[in-house]
């Protein structure tokens, strides 16, 4: 094999540190779908359909020199699917948590979405309040700042985003990562637990310690966007630009 077939066949290889599970969550409508694949896709979900069941998607981001695989399970969210969800809630290691911040019902009811998640997800489970549709200001029903408050109450981050022009859609699932990362530095998160949410990938870092600590890179993103233990501009490069 020539040294360029060698290279082409090593860039099929996806190689990461970690691999984190994820569910997105919350009542149907809100654009949780929507909001995953401007994620995944780099733009906006045409048509979209009401999640049946679950679905399954990845991407892989870095956040300085740590490659992140991410396994993102988004989960229906009407009544008569919650039975089936609720059993992809287990060992997952972030939960996006998504509300329409044009619609009252779907924060009011944000509570039972919560509990769920922590009763069934790892015990270590980072969770970030996500409120959605930030593009339609006029027809807001939930102001941020009563949004940020719920967050600081139930120890939760939060941030808005829009899946239509793509504004923040990164920053949720970077923000998740980063502080499932600085768990596993402290020591609090052990990857090699079953049930954590986390493993170690190909790129596999056996031992975090004072001497050898993770290093994340920088976020900057709009100050009013994000509340929280983390402050998302100390988290990912260019996290609160518009890509669309």
């Amino acid at each position: 094999m020539s040294n360029d077939d060698e290279g082409s066949a090593t860039e099929l290889l996806e190689t990461y540190d970690f691999l984190m599970k994820y569910i997105v969550v919350g009542e149907a409508g809100t654009g949780k779908s929507c909001l995953l694949h401007h994620f995944t896709h780099n733009s906006f979900k045409d048509h979209s359909q009401h999640t049946i069941g679950v679905e399954f998607s990845s991407r892989t981001v870095k956040l300085g020199e740590k490659r992140i695989k991410l396994q993102l399970w988004d989960t229906a969210g009407q009544e008569r699917f919650r039975s089936v969800t609720r059993s992809y809630y287990r060992g997952a290691a972030g939960a996006i948590l998504v509300y329409d911040i044009t619609n009252r019902d779907s924060f009011l009811n944000l509570s039972r979405w919560l509990a769920d998640a922590r009763a069934l997800a790892s015990p270590n489970l980072v969770v970030v309040l996500v409120g959605n549709k930030s593009d339609r200001e006029e027809d807001r029903e939930v102001e941020w700042a009563e949004a940020s408050r719920w967050a600081a109450e139930h120890d939760v981050h939060f941030l808005e985003t829009s899946s239509l022009t793509g504004d923040n859609v990164e920053a949720p699932f970077l923000l998740a990562a980063r502080s499932i990362l600085l768990s596993i530095e402290s020591g609090a998160l052990d990857p090699e637990k079953a049930g954590s949410g986390v493993s170690y990938g190909d790129r596999a870092l056996r031992r975090v310690n004072s001497s050898s600590r993770l290093s994340f890179g920088s976020l900057s993103v709009g100050r009013r966007r994000t509340t929280g233990k983390l402050k998302l501009k100390d988290l990912v490069p260019g996290a609160g630009r518009r890509c669309c």
